[in-house]
């Protein structure tokens, strides 16, 4: 589904995580995977390494298949569009307000 998009929350419909719902953290376009919060989460060993001496534990997020996602709430998105006209019209109501004061005078 090319309409979720970061933050909305969906449900599972199919697979093995049936009915879980989750936000989405990351979407993976090109392999049509999307990221959940707290959902498919694993622990990659790491090995030491001249730049990591301890070695340790990465937490990994493996990605969903967006054909098995259904969006139930989308996240409120705020248009960048839509501030600019309204900030047009405050210009423009300003400028307006000038000229009364001027024809005022």
């Amino acid at each position: 589904m090319k309409s979720l998009k970061v933050n909305d929350e969906v449900v599972v419909i199919s697979g093995a995580l049936k009915g879980t719902k989750a936000k989405i953290v990351k979407i993976d376009r090109i392999h049509n995977a999307a990221c959940l919060e707290g959902v498919k989460t694993v622990e990659k060993h790491l090995k030491r390494t001249q730049f990591n001496p301890r070695g340790g534990k990465k937490t990994i997020q493996l990605g969903i298949d967006l054909s098995n996602l259904k969006l139930v709430k989308a996240a409120e998105y705020v248009k960048s569009a839509v501030k600019k006209v309204d900030k047009k019209a405050e210009k423009k109501a300003e400028k307006e307000a000038k000229k009364a004061k001027k024809g005022a005078k």
